[in-house]
């Protein structure tokens, strides 16, 4: 073609859809981590909390049961509300892009609602996970719990129950916790089972092995 020649009609208009789509793409991903960017922020506040106020639970038995009750998340109901807020657009986004996957995405309850009951349940069994971990630290090393060391294993063993938790870097798995609560709650699924083993595997950490490995772990 000429270079003084006009683009054609056809030409023009997968410019303007390709530009579309790149700028869907960009908008996407600025939601995707303005949602990660806030599950973090209430990972951490809810843990925080638990440290800062005392919180402790004994055993893994005591955590059930405490979980079974309800849940008073008040104190962070700003930070659970801004993620559902930031949650909901999300999973209707996936819902679409992926309406040719095996996975029946119609039937997903992307609502804010069960999005809300997700979050707030994962709150409460990431604190009570903490709230173990924190206690079985202190009775080991007769000193209070390193915060930083209690996110650290609190979070990987909410995730991984089964795996040691990996203190080898002192990056905490937002990305995988979003995944989950957003799954968990556009699924209506719970994650009783996995916190239950959570809690379990909290109960038979070596924790003050933990404490000495978290030390030189990583330069601080």
């Amino acid at each position: 073609m000429p270079v003084d020649q006009e683009p054609t009609a056809p030409v023009r208009l997968r410019a303007r859809a390709a530009a579309a789509g790149n700028g869907a793409t960009a908008a996407s991903r600025r939601a995707v981590a303005a949602l990660v960017e806030a599950v973090g922020a209430l990972a951490d506040a809810a843990i925080d909390r638990v440290l800062l106020t005392g919180e402790r639970v004994t055993s893994a038995a005591e955590a059930k049961r405490l979980l079974a009750g309800e849940a008073d998340t008040e104190a962070l109901a700003d930070k659970v509300q801004r993620v559902v807020v930031l949650a909901v657009p999300v999973v209707r986004m996936l819902a679409r892009g992926a309406r040719f996957s095996p996975v029946p995405w119609a039937m997903v309850a992307s609502s804010s609602v069960s999005i809300g009951i997700a979050v707030r349940a994962g709150v409460r069994e990431l604190q009570l996970l903490a709230a173990l971990v924190a206690y079985r630290l202190e009775q080991a090393t007769g000193a209070p719990s390193d915060p930083a060391l209690v996110k650290k294993v609190t979070i990987d063993l909410y995730l991984h129950p089964k795996r040691p938790p990996d203190l080898r870097e002192e990056k905490l798995r937002f990305v995988r916790l979003t995944r989950t609560w957003l799954l968990r709650g556009a699924f209506g699924r719970s994650t009783s089972k996995r916190a239950a083993k959570a809690l379990a595997a909290a109960e038979r950490l070596d924790a003050q092995q933990l404490a000495a490995r978290w030390k030189q772990a990583v330069p601080r």
